[in-house]
């Protein structure tokens, strides 16, 4: 296990393939066209770190944190997340199918835009994300909490979106149709379009 702190390095075309990353913390560093695929991340910090064209193709990332990081054109096919943490992260022209998020902090990641079609984020805060405009069809978000989250023009054809907190789910300016929800989340819609139900 490696306790150094690495800051403000950069790395160029390295090669991680299949690396197990235990117990690292990088601060600030900059990973470019680097190889995470088939990597294991356990325990590690990436913190306010920059990952562009990265492959993190079949990675594995358990209660790891990449806080206030910036992925740009990276590849997470096939990739899995547990527990970990990604407060404040950015993704930008990322390839993000399919993608598995079980657990862990995913509030204020910004995910604009995104191509989110049948990823599986279950049990994850997302508070305050932004996913304006991104593609959610066919996706599945179970017990995420998406309170205070940026929603317009949001896609969520036949969604899964049982057990989630849709308060910030603007119904007139999301695509909803065929999306499952709850009785409960459906009050919460019907409420938030002005409607009274009354037996």
């Amino acid at each position: 296990m490696s306790e150094a702190v690495h800051e403000e390095q950069r790395f160029f075309r390295d090669d991680w393939y299949g690396e197990e990353i235990t117990g690292r913390h990088y601060v600030r560093c900059e990973f470019h066209e680097t190889d995470f695929s088939e990597a294991v991340t356990r325990s590690s910090v990436f913190t306010d770190c920059v990952f562009g064209n990265v492959r993190f193709n079949a990675s594995r990332h358990t209660d790891s944190a990449f806080t206030g990081c910036t992925f740009r054109r990276c590849n997470f096919f096939d990739a899995e997340f547990t527990g970990c943490k990604l407060v404040g992260a950015t993704f930008t022209e990322c390839e993000l199918r399919p993608l598995r998020v079980t657990g862990g902090d995913w509030s204020f990641t910004g995910l604009a835009g995104a191509d989110l079609r049948a990823v599986t984020f279950q049990g994850v805060r997302m508070r305050e994300a932004d996913l304006t405009g991104a593609d959610c069809a066919g996706a599945v978000f179970a017990d995420v909490d998406l309170s205070g989250a940026a929603l317009h023009a949001v896609k969520l054809p036949k969604a899964e979106l049982r057990g989630s907190d849709l308060s910030a789910l603007d119904p007139l300016n999301a695509e909803l149709a065929g999306a499952i929800v709850s009785p409960e989340q459906a009050a919460v819609l019907v409420t938030s379009l002005g409607l009274r139900v009354r037996a």
